[in-house]
């Protein structure tokens, strides 16, 4: 392997490699157990150094990994007696964006939550995870109807961004982005956000004004997508990686700019590896979160998001 190999694609061929002669040392009836073991013992090293190893272009294709769990994927795990509420009341459902009632704890929550899918049908399903303005009118309906029953809001941002088409245009998706970021500024329930992949420009912050921020360990956010930073500064999109490195964007820096409250730590090897561990970890933020908030008497919590987003947008 050459020095430019990355992190990922070193442990993707390992992984590759050591399946390979499993399936050799089973056809052919052949002992490889000791080669076997030094290419898992590697593997296993290489995964405990890979933290320390990753840049932040290999987050960003960890965020965009195409076996990463979805919002419906934590959903499953993290809560109980999820009921799926559908359409903004106007115009129509938008599969994108994925909203219900359910059971955390034992108290009752709203969750809200960008929805890719993992194969080509469920992508067009969901049109990529990229919302028209009916999805983010969806997600303040059922936001206000929290408000009213005092249900904490748990929001899942994985977006590339808001749909860009004609029609999403037409249907008016900058009045709908800017109507959830004023509306969820003065909302008086807990809000807690947490990016699980990609966080990108407005269509991700339409769900994104909340008391507490957090970040999986192999994601991003940022107002441009790094190709589109740098097709805009060196008119060439294949300088992404140099883009991704200088816009800071990762959850360490974010972290360390203020823009977040904390990074959710993700399995070895990325989130898709094991659903049901990764769930845990977000489990285990909530919890903490949630306790934290419910101190919060209901006109505090705007105050703390209000103070909370003046000090960022002042920062930055």
């Amino acid at each position: 392997m050459t020095k430019e190999t990355n992190v990922i694609e070193e442990l993707e061929q390992l992984e590759l490699k050591i399946a390979e002669l499993k399936k050799f040392s089973t056809e052919q009836n052949i002992d490889l157990s000791d080669d076997i073991s030094s290419l898992q013992t590697k593997f296993e090293t290489l995964q405990k150094n890979a933290h320390e190893r990753i840049t932040p272009w290999e987050r960003v294709k960890l965020a965009r990994h195409i076996e990463r769990p979805t919002s419906l994927d934590y959903i499953r795990y993290l809560f109980n007696d999820f009921i799926e509420l559908h359409g903004d009341r106007l115009y129509g459902d938008d599969e994108a964006i994925v909203s219900g009632i359910a059971i955390f704890q034992g108290k009752p929550v709203t969750v809200i939550g960008h929805q890719k899918g993992k194969t080509t049908k469920e992508n067009l399903q969901h049109n990529f995870g990229m919302p028209h303005p009916e999805g983010y009118r969806k997600a303040l309906r059922l936001m206000q109807q929290a408000n009213k029953f005092n249900r904490p809001i748990i929001c899942f941002i994985n977006t590339a961004g808001a749909y860009p088409g004609k029609e999403a245009e037409e249907r008016g998706q900058s009045e709908a982005i800017a109507r959830n970021l004023r509306e969820m500024a003065g909302l008086t329930v807990p809000i807690i956000c947490i990016v699980i992949g990609e966080g990108g420009s407005g269509g991700a912050l339409a769900l994104g004004v909340g008391n507490h921020i957090f970040m999986l360990e192999n994601t991003y956010y940022s107002v441009i997508s790094p190709e589109g930073a740098a097709s805009l500064l060196w008119k060439d999109s294949s300088k992404a990686q140099t883009a991704a490195e200088t816009m800071k964007i990762t959850p360490p820096d974010l972290l360390e700019l203020g823009a977040i409250d904390g990074i959710i730590p993700e399995v070895l090897g990325g989130a898709q590896k094991n659903i049901p561990l990764q769930a845990e970890y977000i489990r285990n933020q909530l919890e903490k979160s949630l306790t934290e908030l419910s101190k919060f008497k209901k006109e505090e919590l705007a105050e703390h998001r209000y103070k909370k987003f003046r000090v960022m947008g002042s920062f930055i």
